[in-house]
């Protein structure tokens, strides 16, 4: 593994998802174009997607609006059912002042926004939007997907908020900090800027990778089950840490069943890495 510090690993298994396939006897695509401006105020901007099935990809530039492109692949068992699926599965936009909010509403929404499956699984269609949307690179993000899709982010350097239910997320041209999740696939995340506060990094089922600047400075806390935790850097172990620590070949091998504290440098931003059946890997650029 690139000559890599090898931290820790221990050994479990656990899988989850949350799938709904509808066997579609029609089908039906619509190319949906939207430029999308802020208000003029002075706070910091954010780009919101909460998706609910479909891809989300966005991409920062020199630029002041928002361009949006989205497909939607609507397919249901019958004309009838297709009529349903336009009426019931809407794309609400909301442009305010630092917000920029993108929503699939539906019948599997709940009120306070969460899904709720029951409300979906006899409908007798399936809606995708996949996502392609062009931002300033300095903004915020906040994204979401559960289904059928991957998140894909580059050259966007605002905080971020990012969660896949069951596909990936990669990102790169990364400048600032927040949380990266996925419950059932890989985080692939590239910094050109070392991040300066605080961070949440993981995965339930698949591996954390983490590219990251030469003069990396952090506070860690790291937990995982089934899975090694590997580093380019040199760690020290914070105080109050208790390991199981053996030597295999020229690196050293550490066995935790709690959650490990370690520094990089001299310290700095708490950053949290949680693994449970895939490897995590801290490598530098």
């Amino acid at each position: 593994m690139r000559g890599h510090l090898k931290i820790f690993s221990l050994v479990s298994i656990f899988l989850f998802a949350a799938v709904i396939n509808v066997s579609g006897e029609e089908t039906k695509k619509e190319k949906i174009n939207k430029t999308l401006k802020f208000g003029r105020g002075s706070g910091e901007k954010e780009l919101s997607i909460d998706n609910v099935f479909g891809s989300v990809r966005v991409v920062g530039e020199k630029r002041d609006d928002v361009e949006m492109k989205a497909v939607r692949t609507t397919r249901a068992r019958s004309g009838k059912k297709m009529e349903e699926a336009y009426e019931e599965v809407k794309l609400d936009i909301v442009e305010d002042e630092n917000v920029i909010s993108i929503y699939v509403d539906g019948p599997f929404r709940n009120k306070n926004g969460k899904c709720n499956w029951r409300g979906y699984r006899h409908t007798g269609y399936e809606v995708t939007y996949d996502f392609e949307v062009k931002v300033p690179s300095e903004v915020g993000l906040f994204l979401r997907t559960i289904n059928d899709g991957e998140i894909f982010v580059d050259g966007v350097q605002g905080n971020f908020d990012v969660k896949n239910i069951n596909g990936g997320i990669e990102m790169s041209g990364l400048a600032g900090s927040g949380k990266a999740y996925a419950l059932n696939g890989e985080v692939d995340l590239r910094f050109d800027k070392n991040p300066k506060n605080s961070c949440y990094f993981g995965s339930l089922n698949g591996d954390v990778d983490i590219e990251l600047r030469e003069g990396f400075s952090a506070d860690l806390t790291i937990k995982t089950f089934n899975g090694d935790v590997y580093s380019d850097f040199p760690v020290t172990y914070l105080p109050d840490v208790t390991v199981n620590k053996k030597k295999k070949g020229k690196k050293f091998y550490y066995k935790t069943s709690k959650k490990t504290r370690i520094r990089i440098g001299d310290g700095g931003p708490e950053i949290e890495l949680d693994g449970f059946n895939g490897d995590m890997n801290l490598l530098k650029r």
